[in-house]
C-alpha cells in the first residue's frame, strides 16, 4: 500500500543517521542511500516549515540497556566508541532541527520526543532511518500507541539484513500506518504546498 495523505501537522523523524551507523553496509537500500533520500526528505519538511527530527542512539556502560537476550554480546565492557561515533551526518544536522538522544531501540521510551511533538502540535510522524526492524520499526510501534499517523519511508530506511527489512515492511508497517517511497512521500508535501 501506498501513503495515502500527510497531515498539515506532520514531523520527519529521522533514526540514527550517525556516523557510526550510517557507516554500515545496509540492505536492500545502502546506508548511502539512506542518508540521502533522508536528507532530501528533510530539505522538504524544513521548506514548509514542518520539523525535523534528528534521533541519535548513545549508550555505553550503564546507559546501555540491561537484560538476559538469547543473542551474543559482547563479554566485559565495551570497547570505546570513535570520537563522532554518535554525531548525525554532517548532510543532516544544520540548525533548527530538534535533536533527541535516545538510550534504547526506539526513540520514544526515555526521551523527549513525545513532548517536542505534541508541543508543536504534530498528529503524524514520517519515519526514515537505520534499522528497519530495530530503531525505525521500535520507533513506529511507540508513535502508533502514543496515538501518532505513522508512515514509514520504505526506500530510505536500511537493515543489515534485507530479510529483516522486508519483514517490517511487509509484516509489521501495515498494521502501524502506512508506507511508501521517497517520491511518493515528496509529491504529497508538494501537493500541500
Amino acid at each position: 500500500m501506498t501513503v495515502t495523505t500527510l497531515d498539515p501537522k506532520s514531523a520527519l523523524v529521522v533514526i540514527d543517521l550517525q556516523n557510526g551507523i550510517a557507516s554500515m553496509a545496509t540492505q536492500p537500500h545502502a546506508a548511502s542511500d539512506v542518508v540521502e533520500r533522508s536528507a532530501r526528505l528533510a530539505e522538504a519538511f524544513r521548506a514548509r516549515d514542518l520539523p525535523v527530527v534528528l534521533v541519535r542512539v548513545s549508550f555505553s556502560g550503564p546507559d546501555a540497556v540491561p537484560g538476559r537476550t538469547e543473542a551474543a554480546r559482547n563479554a566485559g565492557p565495551a570497547a570505546p566508541r570513535p570520537e563522532g561515533w554518535d554525531d548525525v551526518v554532517d548532510v543532516l544536522a544544520p540548525l533548527g532541527d530538534v535533536f533527541v538522544t535516545k538510550h534504547n531501540w526506539g526513540a520514544f521510551h526515555g526521551t523527549d520526543l513525545d513532548v517536542q511533538l505534541r508541543r508543536r502540535g504534530i498528529t503524524q510522524i514520517v519515519l526514515t532511518g537505520i534499522a528497519t526492524s530495530i530503531g525505525v520499526e521500535s520507533t513506529a510501534r511507540a508513535a502508533y500507541e502514543h496515538g501518532y499517523h505513522v508512515t514509514v519511508v520504505t526506500d530510505a530506511a536500511g537493515d543489515r539484513s534485507a530479510e529483516a527489512h522486508e519483514h517490517s515492511v511487509t509484516h509489521i508497517f501495515p498494521r502501524l500506518g502506512e508506507t511508501g517511497t521517497t517520491d511518493e512521500v515528496l509529491a504529497l508535501l508538494g501537493s500541500a504546498a
